[in-house]
């Protein structure tokens, strides 16, 4: 035998396949959601980023990370963070697809929702790098409490061009946005912030500030500008701080360190300080918790999608590995043990899929009572459940690839990158407690159990696991008093929001399996359970990704 390395029994890499064609269950929620939606720019992203140069870029950029230069080699001061060129093709590519602020521009039908479905295709692809994608996208409503502010930024936040170089807005052809919140004292506690506002005067961009204090968690800090919470005079308030001045010279942030993450490689987190920042007030003085509070919906409805997309990419690639690989005599897929295991996923990740894009269209039709109440109340619980199922999804996907799924090499090595990421949409932004009391405030906001027995009416008599649970939530909503069950309230919601949009967009061998296992008890304690009536090839067939 004079070779001893003939490779044979391993899969091709999932590369070179068009990310959006073949994501039947995105589709058919589009269709329902946005039906007159026009898909052609998601036909052709899907395309981009499923090919496998986009995914060596991804790999780069999540290989080479970001690198903070404080001073330059004469001692000055400069609080950079320099990037893998792989880095600027993604977000170059991310911008170009108007996964920033170009809903706001109102220039297409179903706006956010063409948007959240680019996100979650994009996330595919590399998630850590809309880390100011989906800043941008928040912040950008928020401005135009500024009128001054937003009439010179606006147009540029919603631009398709990137410009990553550290200048002014007026020479840029397009500009990204962060957010600057959390302190170490504090955490989701924004009233514990210490960082205070020193009025400065005024100028064409209204009253000035100076702003001196830390951030703990500032991210992506070489994005053009921030908006932050500071204690002004009267109480917490918001703020835009741009890091070039007007005058062409740079702000007083201070970059102190980048942080080292679990995952989210390619984005730059660091902590930074204010020597007495310009800052220029956004809305009313000691008005920062509405303002942020609205920003965090947006961002949290883009925690649920990226969640949403990490789970569409594990699954894929579980599959795309199960099958062209042999074990005991024939295909993996084909082995009953792994059917019930990728049939399982194939279920979370549909229903997650619908409640993410379901919730995208809430934020579509903001003068509709019904979508206003639907925002209130399903943006947390979304964020809460579909982020929460993640890193347990992840795991199981991971193990369906065994020992070639936790090695970061090679097409595969994706599952790793993806297992790492997981856990982040669910804290960001607001962790499990945070979102479950959030929940209960959206509770005392209109009539929030009539909304809900609306939004589940089309689904009635579908499945009697579905019909149990719609019956028993009013009782339920309006009993609430204790925040000791909030969390589970907030998990049955999503459970029965989730079904009621299967019902209404999947076929039936997906509904009945989700309400039997989710809803109906016929599933154990952990992925790979479903009862064995269910019908797993139609299932896994749905969920192919070629």
């Amino acid at each position: 035998m004079n070779s001893t390395h003939e490779v044979f029994n391993q899969p091709a890499p999932l590369a070179d396949y068009n990310l959006f064609e073949t994501n039947r269950p995105l589709r058919d929620t589009l269709k329902f959601n946005a039906p007159q939606l026009q898909v052609a720019p998601l036909q052709e992203l899907g395309v981009t980023i499923g090919s496998a140069e986009m995914q060596t870029h991804a790999r780069l950029a999540n290989v080479h990370t970001p690198e903070l230069h404080t001073h330059d080699r004469f001692g000055r001061r400069i609080d950079e963070v320099e990037f893998h060129p792989s880095y600027h093709v993604l977000m170059s590519a991310a911008v170009g697809a108007g996964l920033h602020g170009t809903p706001w521009a109102g220039t297409s039908a179903s706006p956010h929702v063409l948007r959240a479905a680019g996100f979650m295709l994009f996330t595919e692809l590399e998630p850590s790098m809309l880390c100011p994608i989906s800043m941008s996208y928040a912040v950008t409503p928020a401005l135009r409490s500024n009128a001054a502010v937003y009439a010179d930024w606006g147009p540029k936040l919603t631009s398709l061009w990137y410009d990553p170089a550290l200048k002014s807005f007026k020479d840029k052809p397009g500009v990204t946005m962060g957010m600057g919140m959390t302190e170490k004292q504090g955490g989701s506690d924004v009233r514990a912030n210490t960082t205070k506002a020193v009025r400065d005067g005024s100028d064409a961009w209204g009253e000035r500030y100076a702003i001196t204090g830390h951030k703990w968690f500032f991210s992506a800090p070489m994005c053009d500008a921030f908006l932050v919470l500071a204690q002004a005079e009267a109480g917490l308030s918001c703020f835009f701080l741009p890091r070039v001045l007007p005058d062409g010279t740079r702000n007083a942030i201070h970059i102190q360190r980048l942080k080292d993450k679990l995952g989210n490689k390619a984005n730059a987190s660091s902590e930074v300080e204010f020597h007495g920042a310009s800052a220029w007030l956004v809305g009313e003085e000691g008005r920062g918790i509405p303002q942020i509070l609205e920003m965090g919906t947006m961002t949290r409805l883009d925690c649920a999608l990226g969640t949403s997309g990490l789970m569409r990419q594990a699954l894929s690639i579980a599959i795309n590995h199960a099958s062209q690989r042999n074990a005991f005599g024939k295909p993996l897929i084909e082995q009953p043990l792994m059917k019930n295991v990728l049939a399982d996923l194939a279920l979370e990740s549909e229903a997650s899929t619908a409640l993410a894009i379901r919730l995208a269209r809430a934020f579509d039709h903001p003068d509709d009572e019904h979508e206003r109440l639907m925002a209130r109340l399903l943006t947390p619980v979304a964020k809460f459940w579909i982020c929460k199922r993640g890193s347990h999804f992840a795991q199981e996907a991971m193990e369906c690839l065994g020992g070639n799924g936790y090695v970061e090499e090679g097409g595969e090595g994706i599952m790793a990158r993806v297992y790492r990421e997981m856990p982040l949409n669910s804290i960001w932004e607001g962790a499990g407690n945070i979102m479950a009391l959030d929940l209960l405030r959206g509770l005392r906001k209109g009539d929030a159990v009539a909304a809900l027995t609306k939004e589940l009416a089309p689904a009635r008599g579908q499945h009697a696991a579905l019909d149990r649970l719609a019956d028993a939530l009013p009782a339920r909503i309006e009993a609430m008093a204790s925040e000791v069950e909030a969390r589970r309230l907030a998990q049955d919601v999503a459970l029965a929001v989730q079904a009621s949009l299967l019902a209404q967009t999947a076929p039936p061998a997906v509904v009945g399996a989700f309400c039997a296992s989710r809803l109906g008890g016929d599933w154990g304690n952990a992925f790979g359970t479903l009862g064995a009536g269910t019908d797993f090839d139609s299932i896994i067939q749905r969920a192919q990704p070629r």
